[in-house]
Formats: C-alpha cells, structure tokens, sequence
C-alpha cells in the first residue's frame, strides 16, 4: 500500500501528513475523537485557551484508552496454552522435590 498526503483539521488548525493507506481511517478516526473531546470541554467548561483544551483533551482520550485496553483479555492460542500447562506442572514437580 502507498503513501497518501492527508490535510486533518484539529481544533481549526489545518495539519498536512502522510501516511500509509491503512492508517488513514485510524488518522481521520483519531482526529474525529479529539475534535469531539476538544467541542465537548469547550462547552462544558469555562476554559478559553485551545492549548489547555487540547490538553485536556488528550489526557481524557488516552486515559479512557488506557482503562478499555486494561479490560481487554488475551486469549492464548493452544499451542501456547500447552506450553503454559507443561511449565505448571513442571513448577509443580520441583516444589514437590523442595
């Protein structure tokens, strides 16, 4: 896939990048997300100047990033899962030797 040059408004500040086909939707997707954060403290709260409101903004994106990546579980092929029962029960063995 190439390369395509993306023209993305934040907070009306126009930003040129480039960046690979398969990264365009999450690009546009994230800046979608930080204009809405960015609208949402601006009405709700008495703060005027757009650095603290893009601040605040990242930090409440990323923070809510944060908690849903935490509740995420990984579940283990079962080539995997085998490696993980064989290394128990060896763990197992050498207490039982102790």
């Amino acid at each position: 896939m190439g390369v395509i040059s993306l023209k993305v408004v934040i907070a009306g500040r126009t930003y040129p990048l480039n960046v690979s086909e398969e990264e365009q939707g999450k690009v546009l997707k994230a800046a979608e997300d930080i204009n809405k954060a960015f609208d949402l403290l601006r009405t709700n709260y008495a703060v005027k100047d757009p650095q603290d409101l893009l601040a605040m903004s990242a930090l409440q994106l990323l923070s809510k990033n944060q908690s849903s990546a935490k509740t995420e579980t990984v579940t283990l092929p079962a080539d995997y899962t085998s490696i993980e029962n064989a290394l128990a029960q060896l763990a197992n063995d050498l207490e039982e030797l102790n």
